[in-house]
């Protein structure tokens, strides 16, 4: 029991020894609770559904990222990108993905790996469950399993990097 709340940042310091990462999921605004996630954050992966108004919001949240990395957390690092909820049979999706690729990829990674839009993932939230539990085999999970990968493969290489140049 807490007796006083906690901010993310101050919660995060107590536990971070006892995970390798640590993932904070944050609604879709630019409330408090993004700004504090933000601040207590190391890197930010920024999800964007493949329409029109979150891709045009996408630039009102990378410009609120930068004034976190400017004001209050001077070490946050865009991880990348990542494309959701993407219905590759329409055009739609199609041209907000190539959009984003084109106007973010030369300074910003956009994950090869796409979250397919699906029943079955928007399910998990009203039954309670993660994607693996609920649909294991599933295009969502395998796309999730996908996504780990490309992370963990980037971090390897900026590591790798790293020890090259000490």
């Amino acid at each position: 029991c807490i007796d006083k709340p906690l901010k993310i940042p101050q919660y995060l310091s107590q536990i971070k020894d006892n995970y390798d990462y640590v993932l904070i999921d944050c609604t879709p605004s630019l409330g408090m609770l993004t700004i504090n996630a933000l601040t207590a954050a190391n890197e930010v992966i920024i999800p964007v559904q493949s329409h029109f108004l979150p891709a045009k919001g996408l630039e009102q949240l990378l410009s609120t990222v930068a004034k976190v990395k400017r004001q209050l957390n001077p070490t946050l690092k865009i991880n990348g990108i990542l494309l959701t909820m993407v219905d590759g049979r329409t055009n739609l999706a199609k041209d907000i993905s190539q959009l984003i690729r084109n106007t973010y990829g030369n300074h910003i990674k956009v994950f090869k790996t796409e979250i397919p839009l699906s029943i079955k993932a928007a399910e998990t939230s009203a039954v309670g469950k993660s994607i693996y539990s609920y649909d294991k085999n599933g295009r969502v999970a395998d796309a999730y399993r996908n996504l780990t990968r490309e992370v963990m493969n980037n971090e390897q290489r900026t590591k790798h990097k790293s020890e090259i140049i000490r």
